[in-house]
């Protein structure tokens, strides 16, 4: 994930949570592209998978869902078509299925949309910032990376500002569930069958979905109608409505995505910051067009969502090899996004970079990420405000990574700050 300098041997099990808990093994990634750009892995417990790991085969493949189908799962565990069913999100879903639930809620995240939420963007970074530089020294993930995406989270929802942490501690229950400082239902240690049905195998979505049917609830008897849910709730061009385990399971995609990856993007670049001094008076110094390009670099650096699974609709060759219908296929964002042949010094952080073909919103294909122009903003805004008020910053500790395969993120990271 963020790692300047990898550390891994260049063979780890890519199935394996523990294999991450440095960071992204990109030493294993690098190895792959150069050798093995198709490689087939052994899974413990569950069916291998082929893993693609060049930034162009990524694209390529990325956009071609006739080929690889997004609706057996996205994940690389196995799951039964009734698991499927029940868990599923819009996610989960290929074109035109997709695209239908797509086209209700894109409005709310467009780029115009989301360019309104600028000034409340900017109040709540003062709010977080005027808190931690009272006491200079801080864990910069609980105390600033996750307070933003978390507050933010409700104002697209319409939630009270009193229920947001406990919102959060359920996604980061669901989306960190290979993780157990979040969950103690751990996918891969714990015995999670009763959970099958839920969202992410997790009972955290049922405490959510029930969350939400009485926030819904609350709202039509107020007369509420701004957000996103309401919209999701609108009847399509041809009069149909989701059901109610599509709304809970999209519910439960909005707390969980909707915070998780925009936290790990700004853990990365405040871990960046902290070790590369240079990065701060960039930024100070505001020459050209780094308000526009330096987001997205810290973002492709950060490559929160590390990989998507897909599902091979027929049988298919590549580099060499043939890869079955119905096998598993993970799409390798985070090493796409460190490929030599896509990034000049791509283990290094260049906020003037452009082009800057990353692919960690999944760009290309049709299940880009709808909260990327709110990512980009975020991270704009707390930077602008941090560079105001800051001199410096500094590491003062050791950082943690997440347990997880699927989402890369710092979850600690001790700091100490020096003001103007």
């Amino acid at each position: 994930m963020t790692s300047f300098t990898p550390t891994d041997d260049g063979h780890a099990d890519l199935s394996d949570h523990d294999a991450f808990l440095d960071g992204a093994p990109h030493n294993t990634f690098a190895r792959l592209r150069r050798e093995d750009p198709l490689a087939w892995s052994e899974m413990k417990g569950a069916k291998g998978f082929w893993s693609i790991t060049r930034h162009q085969d990524v694209l390529d493949l990325n956009r071609n869902f006739e080929l690889l189908s997004s609706a057996r799962g996205i994940r690389m565990e196995d799951q039964t078509y009734e698991e499927y069913l029940a868990r599923r999100t819009f996610q989960e879903t290929d074109p035109p299925d997709h695209s239908r639930t797509r086209v209700l809620v894109s409005k709310a995240f467009s780029k115009p949309v989301v360019a309104l939420f600028e000034e409340q963007i900017r109040l709540i970074c003062d709010s977080i910032l005027d808190d931690v530089m009272e006491r200079r020294s801080f864990d910069a993930v609980k105390d600033v990376a996750r307070q933003l995406p978390m507050r933010m989270l409700g104002q697209i929802l319409g939630t009270p500002e009193a229920d947001l942490d406990w919102l959060v501690e359920k996604g980061d229950q669901l989306i960190a569930n290979t993780d157990p400082e979040f969950t103690e239902h751990v996918l891969d240690k714990a015995d999670t069958d009763a959970y099958r049905f839920m969202p992410f195998r997790s009972p955290a979505g049922a405490d959510l979905y029930d969350y939400a049917k009485k926030l819904m609830q609350d709202k039509q008897r107020r007369g509420d109608t701004s957000g996103v849910l309401h919209l999701i709730l609108q009847p399509d061009a041809h009069g149909n409505v989701i059901s109610e385990t599509e709304f809970r399971n999209f519910f439960c995609l909005l707390v969980a995505a909707g915070n998780d990856t925009t936290r790990y993007s700004i853990a990365a670049s405040l871990y960046a910051l902290a070790n590369r001094p240079e990065l701060m008076k960039q930024l100070q110094a505001g020459e050209g067009n780094i308000w526009e390009t330096a987001p997205d670099e810290f973002i492709r650096w950060a490559s929160p969502t590390m990989h998507f699974r897909r599902t091979a609709t027929r049988d298919f060759e590549m580099h060499g090899k043939t890869v079955k219908e119905g096998d598993k296929v993970i799409l390798w964002f985070v090493s796409a996004n460190r490929d030599e042949q896509a990034f000049d010094n791509p283990f290094e952080v260049n906020l003037l970079r452009t082009p800057n073909r990353h692919v960690a919103f999944g760009q290309g294909g049709p299940h880009i990420c709808l909260g990327m122009w709110l990512a980009r903003l975020e991270v704009r805004i707390l930077l602008q405000e941090m560079v105001k008020r800051m001199t410096r910053i500094e590491q003062t500790g050791p950082h943690e990574y997440l347990r997880s395969n699927f989402i890369g993120g710092i979850k600690r990271l001790p700091v100490r700050i020096a003001l103007h």
